[in-house]
């Protein structure tokens, strides 16, 4: 096998972009705290109902095209031709630039419009803000996919991680400054968006020096190969749309709660006032959600290569192993993030966003963490193998469910009724995909032993949290002020879960030592559970 992607590369880029992963979402949570408490619930919904638009064309370009554009070039490498990788990374920018150019003009053009199908049209001046960030895409996209070509992780993980802490600290400065002088939340909003324009730019300086240092081809090279386009652009765009499609499902969902859940609510006889802030309150949802799928989100932006490689060998049977694994970990961890949260919501809620408020709307929510886990798996498994087209369909379909579920739930239900529709559609992707994977290998992803031991492990963190929870809250930080309690219940009770659902999981011996070993960080975990059995074998 190519040293290029055997499991020892593939495991340290996996790695290093988990640590990266762990740091941007850690900042992306620590930024939402100070920031929602600087413009109170409308600011947040202001923010929010923007924010989607401008996450799909940067996930979709940075994020999609980078992972398309490095496997174009991955493969060009087996035909160690220099002068066809410069021709293909030509062609992607001018391509992607094309895209760039076009979505800045219909977002900075028709923001007017989309202001006013959302029910407020001071939301235009925050979209043609955030049009901005498109225009920086193309040259993102190129640096990031050339280094994964590579396998040089490494640019890539320091260029998400700066990028992020430029971002974070201009919105809480800006923020805070703009607030701070008596202006208005939306002109808060708006600087807000700023920072991810500046972000990205000291992202791409950063890339750019790195870029310097051995990089094997040049988007500037002037002999260039023959390469048909056609064919370019169409691979770039299918492996963009479905390696990212699973990323852009939330971001679409989030759509969908734009342009319904705040002219629902004031249709249905909500001041609004009251509806923007029971949409911000929703929408602290979010980070939380985003915080719970991250193993999962990681696993799967390793494993597209690795599964795209074996898959070529032995009718892709050499992938099975990994993708079993991969759903393995995801269905472990996205199960106990799914049941941690929702048990320590309350307090998590009054930790981070000052108040309990909607509470048992953001427990459904959560939800939301369990059927993400396992997309965002799938989907990975189903572009490695180069299914892509009815992957996308179950999406799209998925996505239309929700939007018929919000315009019958949230009349009747209201803001609950948003986060109700969000699971279903979730779960018919979810049920979809499964039934797809295996009419594709016939295989089971778990046995019975492990869908038991994992019943068993959940069921010992859900008694114990909630023992602990009612104990904690109610007498042991009792002479705290509200929000200290809550924060010390809310730690606690999360050290106290994942410490008895990791030690029933690595008791149990469900995944193997040499399998935790295979896993980002995993090695620690790999560690504790020998050392559980030989302690066990001693005595």
């Amino acid at each position: 096998m190519n040293n290029e992607w055997t499991m020892q590369k593939f495991m340290k880029g996996a790695v290093l972009l988990t640590i990266a992963a762990l740091i941007v979402k850690a900042l992306s949570a620590v930024y939402r705290i100070p920031f929602q408490n600087i413009v109170g619930d409308q600011g947040f919904y202001i923010y929010q109902q923007v924010y989607p638009f401008i996450g799909v064309l940067t996930v979709w370009t940075s994020y999609g095209f980078a992972v398309a554009i490095s496997k174009l070039l991955a493969d060009a490498h087996d035909q160690s031709n220099l002068d066809q990788r410069s021709t293909i990374l030509r062609i992607a920018f001018i391509y992607l630039s094309v895209i760039s150019i076009v979505s800045f003009t219909l977002l900075f053009t028709g923001a007017d419009v989309l202001a006013r199908w959302m029910g407020d049209k001071e939301l235009a001046q925050l979209l043609r803000t955030g049009s901005f960030v498109v225009l920086l895409m193309p040259i993102l996209a190129l640096l990031k996919g050339s280094f994964q070509a590579e396998g040089r992780m490494e640019p890539v993980a320091y260029g998400q991680v700066i990028e992020q802490m430029v971002r974070v600290t201009v919105i809480l400065v800006g923020t805070y400054v703009v607030v701070k002088t008596g202006a208005s939340l939306y002109t808060a909003g708006s600087t807000a968006l700023l920072g991810a324009i500046v972000g990205e730019i000291a992202g791409i300086i950063l890339l750019l020096l790195f870029i310097r240092k051995k990089l094997s081809y040049s988007l500037f090279k002037k002999r260039q190969s023959k390469v048909p386009v056609g064919p370019i652009i169409k691979d770039l765009t299918i492996i963009s749309l479905s390696v990212s499609m699973s990323s852009l499902i939330l971001l679409f969902f989030q759509l969908v709660d734009s342009f319904t859940i705040f002219s629902s609510l004031t249709e249905t006889g909500m001041n609004r006032l009251t509806a923007m802030e029971t949409k911000g309150t929703y929408d602290r949802g979010l980070p939380l959600v985003q915080m719970g799928i991250l193993i999962a989100s990681t696993l799967s932006l390793s494993i597209v290569p690795l599964i795209a490689h074996t898959t070529q060998k032995k009718s892709g049977r050499n992938a099975i192993p990994y993708a079993q694994l991969t759903f393995r970990i995801a269905l472990l961890f996205g199960t106990a993030a799914t049941l941690g949260l929702i048990l320590v919501l309350p307090p998590v809620n009054e930790m981070l966003f000052e108040t309990r408020d909607l509470s048992a709307t953001l427990m459904i929510f959560c939800i939301q963490i369990f059927w993400l886990s396992l997309i965002l798996t799938m989907t990975s498994v189903l572009q490695g193998l180069g299914k892509v087209v009815l992957p996308a369909f179950l999406l799209i379909t998925g996505l239309i469910l929700k939007w018929l579920c919000n315009a019958w739930l949230l009349p009747k239900y209201g803001i609950m009724g948003a986060a109700i529709a969000s699971n279903v559609g979730f779960a018919f992707i979810t049920l979809s995909l499964y039934v797809y994977v295996y009419s594709i290998w016939k295989i089971r992803f778990a046995t019975a032993k492990f869908y038991g031991h994992l019943g068993v492990a959940s069921l010992f963190m859900i008694v114990i949290v909630m023992m602990w929870g009612i104990i904690a809250d109610s007498w042991i930080f009792d002479g705290f002020s509200s929000r200290l309690r809550a924060m010390f219940t809310a730690l606690s009770s999360v050290g106290l879960g994942a410490t008895v659902f990791l030690l029933y999981i690595a008791k149990s011996r469900i995944v193997a030592e040499k399998e935790w070993f295979l896993l980002p960080l995993g090695r620690r975990m790999a560690m504790i559970q020998l050392w559980l059995h030989s302690e066990k074998r001693k005595g």
